[in-house]
């Protein structure tokens, strides 16, 4: 095990050198150079402790949410209780992330009873919405920011909905209490963190086209919000005043979807086609959670409309035919083997995966025959040729004809896990997409983006691509909030934002909890090393870029970049909690 926590040891300090390291740089997919537009910002690269507590946990992506969540928790509330309270901060203090103006997907396990299900508050699309939605007058794509920014890109926001129905399942406090916290500090203020102000200076020119976006987020000489100035956001207030007085329905009829609606009509210069009877006819969904087995485990996630757990699941279900824990996280064979994976499950998600309500999905894309055959192409000393990785043929009960499809997913997203006194477990991913989403703020929160997770080409001649926009539909997602069983009962939860490199933030810290025995925070530690469409990226700064030598001469390209995950965990065993937090954000865990 000593020689498996070299990189998790040594993460975040960088190696004397690599910068003068010559590498050769393939030009990457368009999904994957669109994902390095308006990143999120890494501002804390310091070392987190595992924390440890006995009877209840918080992580979360900032510490007056973790603190929120605890409090409730505290107060006799569940998780379910405390995600409400969580979220309802997170909206405040980390605005380009996640909100009421977004969606979510939820992984549940209730202590009671000893189930697992999963909770679907993703957006959708409009009535009047369809494959042309993303299409300029000639019929071809809109660039991505052109379909962002304006009201063409907002679904219906799905949070509200989600968590009053868990509330509604699983909640013991009052509904209105959850959001006391978020309220007291919208009110009197909070101080703009590094990442935020980063964030917004990263985006000001953006940010600036928006009167409601410029007067919050820039001061009166149109520059950032400095670090610890105090921003206080009474309108938000007043709007959870609101949800909290009147529930979920006075989100979804009423002042604040008139608002949302008017402001996504109304923009001068990209309208959208939201109306009033799209809010009324939206629900959360509770879903049947995907599970794929890994060394004896039961790895649980969201199915679709997100492509999380099938793809995770895809990926350890390949890797599982090779000794990784033999290998450990220094050899580059290790890496070969989860990158090739990676790239195999990632042909699958791009022609198959989509809201399942909409499109048949292949019954077999988690059958155990069809990914020891997909494991055998990876049997090779070196990497898999382009023209090597396409999509399979999984068992079908219907075959239709696919076409291969392309969405631009951002990193802008939240995610939080929460184990309460009585042991239930609730893992959450929280988005609006892009940073500060579509860059309309309406009644003190910012709208998604998450249209534009839809394939913007929808078909071409008889074969049609699953991921295409269609009225009320949900847009794919990779988020992968996830719960590990172990003879049914949670052993780890964890998620992380990343758009779609989340699916290999997941992987890798998986790999590193169940092959290389790491605990939590080592898990989430460890460098990234990510290779989604052929080119592996690995994350700068880090004591993995020395493999990338070895990985370039299997036969990769190699791409040293900023991988800015965000990914939050907690280890269940019968000693107590083990939490941790990632050092690329602002994140803390907290637990008594």
């Amino acid at each position: 095990m000593a020689g498996h926590t070299t990189l998790a040891r040594q993460v975040r300090r960088g190696l004397a050198g690599l910068a003068a390291l010559a590498l050769t740089v393939a030009p990457l997919a368009a999904q994957q150079a669109a994902d390095t537009v308006a990143p999120e910002a890494a501002v804390d690269s310091t070392d987190k402790a595992a924390v440890s507590a006995t009877r209840m946990m918080v992580a979360a992506a900032n510490p007056h949410a973790a603190e929120a969540g605890l409090a409730i928790l505290q107060a006799g509330g569940s998780a379910a209780d405390a995600l409400v309270a969580v979220q309802a901060v997170l909206g405040l203090v980390e605005p380009q992330s996640s909100g009421i103006g977004g969606g979510a997907f939820l992984v549940w396990y209730d202590a009671e009873s000893g189930s697992l299900t999963t909770y679907d508050g993703r957006e959708t699309a409009p009535a009047a919405a369809d494959g042309t939605l993303f299409l300029d007058a000639d019929g071809e794509p809109l660039a991505f920011f052109d379909a962002v920014v304006g009201g063409r890109s907002v679904g219906v926001p799905g949070v509200v909905a989600l968590m009053d129905m868990v509330h509604d399942r699983h909640g013991r406090l009052a509904w209105a209490e959850l959001f006391a916290l978020a309220i007291g500090l919208a009110e009197t203020g909070f101080a703009v963190s590094p990442r935020l102000n980063a964030l917004i200076a990263g985006d000001r020119e953006r940010l600036a086209g928006q009167a409601a976006t410029r007067a919050y987020f820039l001061d009166a000489a149109g520059a950032p919000l400095a670090v610890g100035a105090t921003l206080t956001n009474p309108a938000y207030a007043e709007t959870l005043r609101r949800i909290a007085d009147g529930g979920a329905e006075a989100f979804y009829d009423g002042p604040i979807a008139q608002a949302i609606v008017a402001a996504v009509r109304g923009h001068a210069d990209n309208p959208g086609l939201l109306s009033l009877e799209d809010f009324r006819a939206y629900a959360a969904k509770e879903r049947p959670a995907v599970c794929a087995p890994y060394r004896g485990l039961s790895v649980c996630g969201m199915g679709p409309p997100s492509s999380g757990a099938l793809t995770v699941g895809q990926i350890l279900g390949m890797v599982s035919h090779f000794d990784l824990a033999g290998l450990g996280p220094d050899d580059p064979q290790a890496w070969r083997i989860i990158g090739d994976a990676t790239r195999l499950a990632f042909a699958d998600r791009g022609r198959y995966m989509a809201d399942s309500d909409f499109v048949r999905l292949p019954e077999g894309l988690l059958d155990a025959d069809y990914l020891e055959s997909r494991a055998a192409l990876i049997r090779r000393p070196d990497a898999l040729g382009e023209d090597q990785v396409t999509a399979g043929e999984p068992p079908w009960e219907k075959a239709e004809l696919r076409l291969d499809g392309l969405s631009f997913e951002q990193r802008s997203t939240s995610h939080f896990v929460i184990v309460d006194a009585a042991g239930n477990v609730a893992s959450m991913t929280s988005s609006i997409e892009n940073a500060f989403g579509a860059r309309l703020m309406v009644e003190g929160f910012l709208l998604n983006n998450q249209l534009t997770d839809f394939a913007f080409r929808p078909r071409d001649g008889d074969a049609a691509v699953a991921n295409r926009v269609e009225p009320g539909k949900r847009p794919r997602s990779s988020m992968a909030p996830t719960i590990v069983l172990e003879d049914g009962r949670p052993l780890h939860a964890l998620g992380s934002p990343g758009g779609s490199n989340i699916i290999p933030y997941v992987a890798k810290t998986l790999i590193a909890l169940i092959d290389w025995e790491m605990d939590m925070q080592q898990a989430i530690d460890l460098p990234h090393l990510s290779n989604r469409f052929g080119t592996y990226e690995i994350e700068a700064g880090t004591p993995a870029a020395a493999l990338a030598p070895e990985l370039q001469a299997l036969g990769f390209p190699v791409l040293l970049r900023d991988l800015n995950s965000g990914l939050h965990g907690i280890t269940v065993t019968a000693d107590g909690l083990t939490g941790g937090a990632d050092p690329r954000r602002e994140g803390v865990v907290r637990g008594e």
